[in-house]
């Protein structure tokens, strides 16, 4: 692979769940007078999204941004933080993407309506329901059991048909619905996985986290042409680590 490097203007850090409430007063249950989830979704696309200084230019990802409502992807007691740009904890030691990162990503795979992609890491959800409505179909791996099913039932609730979900290791992928024209992955491995390369169809794209657990890690947009794999770092971040195979795996 032939290695890039973008650095951008802005650092986002995604803090893990373990840290939970160490996100001080954004992770605290409000005791104050309801939020309005409608309006506050709205203000956090043209604030934190759209404003000045961000970098989200494509306006569909930015229609879905204020469409997909990621209140409804979150524990009860966060609700009313549903639409700050941080993470938030749902539980088992995962945290929900702040909305920033998940548009960043979102718009880096240059989703198409016929799209078949593959997500690593289905967490609540709200990350497949956003790509849903982009794309033709998701196909969705979430290796905690219990968030999987959670995924799923909030899936089916709110309608998001063209979402599949497993629950399983997703290092492997899903080799039986590949070749994706496009993959993400929402946990950090320490690698590449190289079947999940193998599984990105010609000319594909593929957005992932690398780097240790509690060291650096580096956003990468992968490449596929021709058979060979191009990538470059396009943004410093620190997501949950990739549980499993990944673990006894070394570096490419």
């Amino acid at each position: 692979m032939k290695l890039r490097r973008e650095m951008p203007g802005r650092w986002i850090l995604l803090l893990l769940a373990g840290a939970g409430c160490t996100l001080g007063n954004q992770c605290t249950q409000a005791k104050d007078a309801p939020v309005d989830l409608e309006a506050a979704r709205t203000r956090m696309v043209k604030t934190q999204l759209a404003g000045p200084g961000r970098r989200i230019e494509d306006d569909r990802v930015l229609n879905v941004m204020e469409e997909v409502p990621r209140h409804e992807f979150v524990p009860e007691a966060y609700r009313d933080k549903a639409y700050v740009d941080s993470p938030l904890p749902i539980g088992h030691g995962q945290t929900i993407s702040q909305p920033y990162v998940v548009a960043f990503m979102t718009e880096a795979l240059k989703p198409k309506a016929t799209d078949k992609v593959l997500e690593i890491g289905t967490g609540s959800g709200y990350q497949a329901a956003v790509l849903s409505k982009l794309v033709k179909d998701v196909y969705t791996i979430e290796i905690v059991d219990p968030l999987a099913k959670r995924a799923k039932e909030t899936l089916e609730r709110l309608h998001y048909d063209n979402v599949h979900v497993r629950a399983g290791d997703g290092y492997k992928g899903w080799p039986e619905a590949a070749p994706f024209d496009a993959v993400i992955v929402t946990c950090a491995p320490d690698h590449v996985p190289q079947p999940l390369v193998d599984q990105l169809a010609e000319g594909g794209r593929m957005i992932i986290p690398v780097g240790r657990e509690h060291g650096n890690q580096e956003l990468y947009l992968l490449e596929k042409r021709e058979g060979k794999v191009e990538r470059r770092a396009v943004l410093p971040v620190r997501f949950v680590p990739m549980t499993g195979e990944a673990r006894g795996k070394g570096k490419e």
